[in-house]
C-alpha cells in the first residue's frame, strides 16, 4: 500500500477474473471496491459489500496476504428477474500486506454493507520525533 496521489475515480462492479484465481465456492464472485487512506497510526480500508452480513464474511491473513471473502444471498429468490442492472455474488479480494502492518491488531467492522478494516502500523514503521541535546 502506498500513499502516492492518484486521481480517485468511480469503478464499475467487476467480476472476479478466472486468471484472479478460482473460487473454491459455487456462485458468481465480484471484487469489492475499496478506498484506502493512511493516518499516523494506521491504514484505514473501506470495502463496499452490498448484501453481506457478519455470519458470511470471512477474513484471515496468511503469509503476508491480507483474504476477504463474502457470500451474498439473492434476496428474491421466489421472483423471476426482467431487468437488471446489479448482478448478485459474492466477494473476494486479496491484499499484499507490506511489514509496516501488524497483522496481529488488525480489526474488522461491517456496517451498512461497507466494510471498515484498521490495519495498525508496526511500531518500527510509525515516525517518531528524535530529541535533540545540546553538547
Amino acid at each position: 500500500m502506498t500513499t502516492e496521489n492518484k486521481e480517485i475515480a468511480v469503478r464499475d462492479k467487476e467480476e472476479l477474473k478466472k486468471a484472479e484465481g478460482e473460487p473454491t465456492r459455487a456462485g458468481t464472485y465480484y471484487q469489492p471496491a475499496v478506498d484506502i487512506f493512511e493516518s499516523k497510526e494506521s491504514f484505514i480500508v473501506l470495502a463496499d459489500l452490498p448484501g453481506a452480513r457478519q455470519e458470511n464474511l470471512d477474513i484471515d491473513v496468511r503469509d503476508g496476504v491480507l483474504s476477504l471473502t463474502a457470500t451474498v444471498e439473492e434476496s428474491h429468490q421466489n421472483l423471476r428477474p426482467v431487468y437488471r442492472e446489479y448482478g448478485v455474488g459474492g466477494y473476494m479480494r486479496r491484499f499484499t500486506l507490506s511489514n509496516k502492518i501488524d497483522p496481529s491488531r488488525i480489526e474488522a467492522v461491517l456496517k451498512d454493507g461497507v466494510l471498515t478494516l484498521t490495519l495498525p502500523k508496526a511500531e518500527a514503521a510509525k515516525a517518531r520525533k528524535i530529541e535533540v541535546r545540546a553538547s
